[in-house]
């Protein structure tokens, strides 16, 4: 705890000063343009990745990455997502998933999670990847998945909590009108390169290529 300590310390005396019209300016109100939606992973810092600053992302996490299909069922992920969408009006989402994720692991062999019931509820929400998996491979259904296929769990995970999040009424409203768009990321946290799929596609494609007019208009800015 002696790090975080220090830590607050340091931003109280070095960093807010530093940023103080910044924190002024959104004491009172904020206007992010993303919805950021990532697992809760130690390693994973939204802010780091996509370079931002304060008030730029309305960030939620959790195990897994995971946006359960609406229901009407209020859950935090739902209530999020619809004052991001409906409130704050944000354009982007991006679901985001990372390499090495704990919470797939977990979803590839649910008898290893035996003693966490929440745990292994909440990755039921993740099932629809895993069974893709599965039925890709030829695997029987009372089979465990080999961690040789978590890359592809991950990747396909991202994909399902994308069609998830098009359930929720106030997103597809806003995509039905073209006002929003979703980005499915994974980010590789040992080479901090980032797969991205959306805009139709559910074809993972590096991010150079994914954003490449995006990054081609920076050049000529």
């Amino acid at each position: 705890m002696d790090h975080i300590v220090r830590g607050v310390l340091n931003f109280r005396k070095n960093v807010y000063p530093e940023h103080k019209d910044l924190f002024g300016a959104l004491a009172d109100k904020q206007n992010p343009d993303v919805l950021f939606v990532t697992c809760s992973d130690s390693r994973i810092d939204p802010n780091m990745v996509t370079g931002s600053h304060p008030g730029d992302l309305f960030i939620c996490r959790n195990a897994g990455n995971v946006i359960p299909p609406h229901s009407n069922e209020t859950g935090s992920m739902t209530a999020s997502t619809e004052y991001a969408v409906a409130v704050l009006g944000v354009r982007h989402i991006i679901v985001c998933g990372h390499t090495d994720c704990g919470a797939i692991t977990g979803a590839l062999d649910t008898p290893s999670l035996k003693g966490l019931p929440h745990v292994k509820e909440w990755l039921g929400h993740c099932r629809s990847a895993i069974e893709i998996v599965r039925e890709r491979h030829g695997i029987p259904i009372d089979e465990c998945l080999d961690i040789k296929y978590l890359n592809e769990a991950i990747e396909e995970n991202v994909l399902q909590q994308v069609q998830h999040l098009r359930t929720h009424p106030v997103v597809a409203a806003k995509l039905a009108t073209g006002k929003i768009e979703i980005h499915g990321w994974v980010y590789d946290i040992k080479s901090g390169s980032i797969l991205c799929c959306g805009r139709d596609s559910l074809q993972f494609k590096e991010f150079e290529q994914y954003y490449a007019d995006e990054i081609a208009n920076l050049g000529e800015a």
